[in-house]
């Protein structure tokens, strides 16, 4: 169960100051449609507590864990993902030339890892470089497909990159993949 906000912490009088008007409206709100013992809030036990009776096999509840337990949030129920798989579909000069530094696959993990992250979302080809290195450190999830952008008109083809076996060969704890509605593909 949650815990109410104590009305005597600075970081609230913080929060009530950056809010201005809005702040009663916004901090004491409570809801009139959903009971608050139907929500299923963020906690250290969020696993145990909300996916362990799932249908989700152990390893899969091992690789949540693992996401829910690493970096600066670990054990709040809370995650904080650092998503970087544009450089294939948006082209990696448009995302990185204002930091070229992240053209460098191990830069981009070494990001993660110091922002404190949960896990990492990037491409086969950037967590593949840097996988013996850093897939024990960082929680990985690959994206698994990218929108084919070379031919025009564009036909928004999803072009896997590779499978979920080789994403968990990677050492990779989930996979991600978008999905364009509309798309024949």
């Amino acid at each position: 169960m949650a815990t109410e906000l104590k009305r005597t912490s600075t970081s609230l009088d913080r929060f009530e100051e950056l809010l201005g008007s809005e702040a009663s409206n916004l901090l004491e709100h409570k809801s009139q449609t959903i009971p608050r013992d139907q929500l299923n809030l963020p906690g250290p036990d969020f696993i145990d507590r909300v996916w362990t009776n799932s249908d989700r096999s152990p390893a899969v509840l091992r690789s949540l864990q693992s996401l829910f337990d690493n970096g600066r949030l670990a054990g709040t129920g809370y995650l904080s993902i650092l998503p970087v798989d544009q450089g294939i579909e948006h082209s990696a000069g448009a995302s990185f030339a204002p930091n070229p530094q992240y053209f460098d696959p191990e830069n981009i993990v070494k990001l993660a890892i110091e922002g404190g992250c949960n896990g990492v979302a990037s491409t086969f080809g950037v967590l593949g470089v840097v996988a013996r290195k850093y897939a024990h450190k960082i929680p990985f999830i690959v994206k698994i497909n990218h929108n084919e952008l070379l031919t025009v008109p564009n036909k928004f083809d999803q072009v896997l990159f590779g499978t979920v076996k080789e994403a968990h060969t990677l050492g990779a704890v989930a996979v991600g993949a978008t999905i364009y509605f509309g798309s024949d593909e």
